[in-house]
């Protein structure tokens, strides 16, 4: 299934909410300062060595936890050791906004403690597998935001990689939530869509940014 691309709020399947636009142009530009501060260091952004031996197409850096295939530790043990960039208070905050804006509900908004973020860097080949987020500890809601070129993102269900799934293109300042009964969908990024970037939001190289908030559920 492929969604209409008309730009409105949808619930994709529930618990899985697509919020158009959400990002000011403003915001966009603040976040990927930020997210060209973090793959600076101290932990520098890098493509995931999978088990197989295998890297990812995209490449990442993490603040709070570091993820690395498939856990999280508070040490970079597959790129140098560093220490993982504490997860900043605005950021949260932003995630408790993406919340509220995905289902209106303040108090589910206001519990939402996020203290990890994924920083994912797609260029013009990259592309994403589908898989789970279950690395997580906690059932709490993923938050999505996507920055620069536009993508198509597949979401699927919960029991393989394959049909049913429904196709929506994702674009720069979007918000995509999945929680609840879709918390641990399979979903994937079969293509990005270059030159469909807005050279407002500071995305000077092109390319795709997919900043996820979540919620590890791990002590400390």
């Amino acid at each position: 299934m492929r969604l209409p691309l008309d730009r409105v709020r949808r619930e994709v399947a529930p618990g899985a909410v697509h919020v158009p636009d959400w990002l000011s142009v403003e915001q966009q530009r603040q976040l990927v300062t930020a997210c060209l501060d973090w793959a600076a260091g101290p932990v520098p952004m890098r493509s995931a060595r999978l088990p197989g031996g295998h890297h990812m197409s995209v490449r990442t850096v993490c603040v709070g936890w570091h993820w690395q295939p498939y856990r999280y530790t508070r040490t970079a043990d597959d790129a140098a050791g560093g220490a993982v960039a504490a997860f900043p208070d605005w950021l949260a905050w932003l995630g408790r906004e993406a919340i509220l804006a995905a289902y209106g509900d303040p108090a589910q908004a206001a519990a939402y403690r996020p203290d990890t973020a994924l920083v994912n860097f797609y260029d013009d080949a990259a592309r994403m597998g589908m898989h789970q987020d279950k690395d997580e500890r906690s059932p709490e809601p993923v938050v999505s935001l996507s920055i620069g070129n536009s993508c198509l993102f597949r979401f699927g269900n919960t029991a393989n990689r394959s049909r049913p799934y429904t196709d929506v293109e994702l674009c720069s300042g979007d918000l995509f939530v999945f929680g609840g009964a879709s918390r641990f969908a399979y979903h994937g990024v079969p293509k990005t869509i270059p030159g469909t970037a807005n050279p407002a939001a500071g995305l000077a190289a092109g390319g795709r940014l997919n900043l996820t908030m979540r919620v590890t559920g791990l002590p400390g």
